[in-house]
């Protein structure tokens, strides 16, 4: 069965994961695990970005419905 980790246990962990993936792979992978998790966030606000089609569009729409 699990039991509850202790400081020491966590830090020897912790020292043991840095010695065999480096400082230099630990970065990238949170950086890509911020990116998914807030990609993820946004897909689910529905905040979609929008194509360079969608944004030359508008403005030609102002255009329009302005004469």
């Amino acid at each position: 069965m699990l039991r509850n980790f202790n400081g020491w246990e966590l830090l020897i962990v912790f020292v043991l994961v840095l010695l065999l993936f480096g400082v230099g792979r630990i970065t990238k992978i949170a950086k890509e695990m911020g990116g998914g998790i807030r990609a993820f966030k946004e897909g689910l606000q529905g905040k979609d970005e929008k194509t360079p089609e969608e944004e030359t569009e508008e403005p030609q729409e102002k255009e329009s419905k302005e004469a």
